[in-house]
């Protein structure tokens, strides 16, 4: 499997993704001819050679032609304010563009994931959304660029390791917020992040949106054949630091080889009801691969619960922890158990009701095993409309089949 790994150790921006996918072999005549679909003009585009600590790296810049006011986050990205577009402007531009159908689906998922994001924080239906900093055309670009570029060098997976977000203080529109930024820290949900000495924002709301929506994982450097190696740098140049994300492009090595997980069991049968569901959800933030619940008849004739938890060996002792401050159990059994997984990926749709992720299933061979629209995509798209969640997903499933 094709596969982008991305090197996050100085975070990650939408223009440095652009320009490590650069320095990976696309061609940057490709990239503005494509871009040129959109309709979107009063820019130019610029790529250069940078260096970073001792690392050449390849800058892309979006210059619009216009004198405009701007200014700049603490990662040195320029922020144009005399473009304020709403989500759903953003998402028909997209849609009426003549670039592919898997460029389409891709930006308009980015834009969607950031929109959801912005509206979460800001407490408002994402309708309302409008877009400042993001909306900006360089943001456009950016995004609908990392798109392009994702399809040109034929990638069908990316993998991000953890995130170094940057530390210290930014200002904005609405004022002056701790690194990450609100929006980087809800879309980063999730994902493992950490924060170093490095004083600024070095994950934007646009870096972020893009490894969200599109990584299928992450973690260290996976079992892969590395073809290439490209660097984007971003604006600042700070002392002995490289500021740069590095992009691996390779084919992803299949091992079928099974793994370990432990299993986590404990009978309960005098715990309030609503606290198993508050369980589930901490014990999947924690890192937990899976949790379930077995109604059972337990000793003195008592209806119970078995509650079984798997994880990585590793997160064992953390995530009993985590059982026994949640629970009333006195005890509970571990074991490690092998098992296989099928290759797992995720391919977004254009539907009637906005793109939908399909998570799709392979064995050894390649071949399909099974797919299925994510359900959180499907319940939110269902949501906007006002129609049933089956109606999104019968769309997603016949937008797939024609794929």
């Amino acid at each position: 499997m094709r596969t982008l790994y991305l090197d996050c150790f100085a975070g990650a921006s939408g223009d440095m993704l652009v320009g490590a996918l650069l320095d990976c072999g696309l061609d940057f005549e490709r990239l503005k001819a494509d871009l040129a679909k959109l309709g979107v003009g009063g820019y130019e585009l610029a790529l250069r050679r940078v260096d970073r600590s001792g690392i050449s790296a390849a800058k892309f810049d979006v210059h619009l032609h216009a004198a405009e006011h701007h200014h700049d986050d603490h990662h040195g990205h320029h922020h144009h304010h005399n473009e304020h577009r709403s989500l759903s402007e953003i998402q028909r531009l997209i849609a009426a563009s003549g670039l592919s159908q898997e460029v389409k689906g891709r930006a308009a998922a980015i834009f969607q994931r950031l929109g959801e994001a912005e509206a979460k924080i800001h407490g408002i239906p994402v309708e309302r959304v409008h877009f400042h900093e993001v909306g900006a055309v360089d943001s456009i670009v950016d995004i609908v660029g990392a798109s392009i570029a994702l399809e040109a060098l034929g990638v069908e997976r990316l993998i991000t390791s953890p995130l170094h977000v940057g530390s210290g203080t930014f200002t904005c529109a609405h004022g002056t917020y701790p690194v990450p930024g609100p929006a980087t820290a809800e879309l980063l949900r999730g994902f493992p992040v950490y924060s170093k000495e490095i004083d600024g924002e070095l994950v934007t709301p646009t870096g972020a949106a893009v490894i969200a929506t599109l990584a299928s994982g992450c973690g260290p450097l996976p079992v892969m054949r590395v073809e290439r190696v490209g660097y984007g740098a971003g604006t600042r140049d700070y002392p002995k630091f490289p500021n740069v994300l590095r992009a691996i492009l390779g084919e992803l090595a299949e091992d079928r080889t099974p793994t370990a997980v432990t299993v986590i069991e404990a009978n309960i049968d005098d715990l309030n009801a609503q606290v198993f569901g508050h369980l589930m959800e901490q014990a999947l933030e924690a890192g937990a691969l899976d949790i379930f619940y077995t109604p059972v008849q337990m000793k003195k004739n008592r209806p119970g619960v078995l509650l079984t938890l798997l994880c990585a060996p590793d997160d064992r002792e953390r995530l009993a922890a985590l059982v026994f401050r949640e629970t009333t159990t006195l005890g509970l059994r571990y074991r490690e158990e092998n098992r296989v997984v099928l290759r797992r990926e995720h391919v977004t749709v254009e539907t009637a009701y906005g793109p939908v992720r399909i998570k799709v299933a392979r064995d050894e061979a390649g071949q399909v095993v099974n797919s299925a629209p994510e359900f959180d995509d499907c319940r939110a798209a269902a949501g906007r409309h006002g129609v049933a969640v089956r109606e999104v997903q019968t769309a997603a499933l016949a937008a797939y089949a024609k794929e």
